[in-house]
């Protein structure tokens, strides 16, 4: 910050002179005003003296003329290379009075309209913090310099997150909600903080938030594992079980949370046993999807493709869906409980299935270009599926 008001001082030096010069050029040009002045006052004397003395017969009118243009010559003499003053209309002090103002006004528009607290918070975020509070404090800083930052409201909720300030968490993510829009992330962390502070107390506003997150992304890990949380603790074991389960489908196998995660269900597990119940269990199908060589020539690589299983008596919603590009066929992949779209619907609740995979160039997974379908399978199936895409879908 130093750097930078050394060089604003240099820059307003610059300025100045550029005010100051023509006064202290019009002081010098007074100077010699004056001087010119001062010599014709003399030369005028001058000649009186000569007149004088030409009246009392001292001086003939030869003398007398050759005085006065010897006194002529001293005069021109004296003032030559004076340059002519040129006038002002601004006067002296106003150029004095611009030179104050100029700088006393440029640090005050500075100091309101200019951005030196953005430029200290940039060279403190390129330090790294000494602890937590100290990065808490930064964000706090960084979010009062710039409140319409969604970013910078996100981090700072993380922060108090991970401060157990839940309450001050849980309105920063709904300012960040009213900047960024209802994003599912958003939407799940804001949730998962307004849940801790009410002190673990499930209400309509968290099941809101959470019901809207997983319409949007029935994937979106934060109300995943937040659900789980709560089923756990109002000892609904079974649901914990399979939202968890949901959630760990979506962790990268080299997550190091999948651990922990796992911990859980395994202890939701001994809890539903311990009260008398059974463990559900979940169902895996596993199905190789590829193209005939029709539906190969016409697809493109980038071309969506989806893969679904849907009940064969029930309701028309995938029961448990993934989605790939014509470029990755063929591929193998797993269908189960855990990827089922809602809580209710999963393989392993419906006796009959039917394996589904259809192109779509638009993105849609209702309607494409081409289609395969296979026979009525029990849901219990563990064999591999062989799934081939070979007719125009109608």
């Amino acid at each position: 910050m130093i750097d930078f008001w050394l060089a604003a001082g240099l820059l307003l030096l610059i300025a100045l002179s550029f005010l100051l010069i023509p006064v202290l050029r019009g002081r010098r040009a007074q100077r010699e005003e004056d001087r010119t002045a001062l010599n014709v006052a003399l030369y005028q004397e001058r000649v009186a003296e000569l007149q004088v003395q030409q009246e009392e017969g001292v001086l003939n009118p030869a003398q007398l003329d050759t005085g006065r243009a010897e006194a002529a010559r001293e005069l021109l003499a004296d003032t030559e290379g004076v340059e002519k003053p040129r006038e002002s209309r601004l006067g002296k002090p106003l150029p004095l009075l611009a030179a104050f103002l100029v700088p006393v006004l440029g640090v005050a528009l500075y100091l309101h309209y200019g951005a030196s607290d953005k430029v200290e918070l940039t060279r403190e975020f390129s330090q790294p913090p000494v602890s937590m509070e100290d990065m808490t404090q930064r964000l706090e800083r960084a979010a009062a310099a710039q409140p319409d930052s969604a970013e910078g409201l996100y981090f700072l909720g993380r922060a108090y997150m991970a401060q157990d300030r839940s309450a001050d968490a849980a309105k920063v993510f709904e300012r960040t909600v009213a900047l960024a829009g209802r994003q599912p992330e958003l939407l799940g962390q804001w949730a998962q903080a307004q849940y801790f502070a009410d002190n673990k107390q499930w209400s309509p506003k968290v099941q809101a938030l959470t019901d809207e997150a997983l319409k949007l992304d029935p994937k979106e890990v934060t109300s995943l594992g937040l659900l789980g949380i709560a089923a756990f603790e109002g000892q609904r074991y079974q649901e914990a079980i399979d939202y968890w389960n949901r959630l760990l489908a979506q962790l990268p196998p080299q997550d190091n949370s999948r651990a922990a995660l796992q911990g859980g269900i395994d202890r939701a597990a001994e809890k539903l046993k311990e009260s008398g119940g059974t463990v559900a269990q979940k169902a895996v199908m596993k199905v190789r999807v590829d193209l005939s060589a029709e539906a190969k020539a016409k697809a493109l690589p980038t071309d969506s493709v989806f893969i679904f299983a849907r009940a064969v008596s029930g309701p028309p919603a995938p029961l448990a869906a993934k989605r790939v590009t014509v470029a990755e066929l063929p591929i193998t992949v797993e269908l189960g409980d855990a990827d089922a779209m809602m809580p209710q619907l999963k393989l392993s609740n419906f006796p009959e299935v039917q394996l589904v995979a259809r192109i779509s160039r638009a993105g849609q997974p209702t309607t494409g270009e081409w289609i395969g379908r296979s026979q009525p399978l029990a849901s219990s199936t563990t064999a591999l599926q062989q799934l081939t895409i070979d007719s125009p879908d109608q």
